[in-house]
């Protein structure tokens, strides 16, 4: 999977998500299919404010890929970690 630790002052978890698909992907952000065609950007932001569980954890897919956001900001894309950093 694809992985990146959330920095919550500087990075939305939606352009954490975007950055970690181009990684695994290995193209660039804006070659890729729009995020909204899979997930609602917003509502995911949204979810992953400072302050919100740890323990929450949103599974998606995004086109062949299968995408999980945990709580504690990492973004998994199948199942390997690459940062974004």
């Amino acid at each position: 999977m694809s992985g990146a630790t959330l920095d919550y002052h500087s990075d939305s978890i939606s352009l954490r998500v975007v950055e970690a698909l181009a990684d695994a992907t290995d193209t660039t952000p804006s070659e890729l299919e729009p995020l909204y065609n899979s997930i609602d950007p917003e509502a995911l932001d949204q979810l992953f404010q400072p302050g919100f569980s740890d323990e929450i954890r949103v599974t998606f897919e995004y086109g062949t890929s299968q995408v999980e956001v945990r709580g504690d900001g990492t973004v998994m894309v199948d199942g390997t970690v690459h940062d974004s950093e």
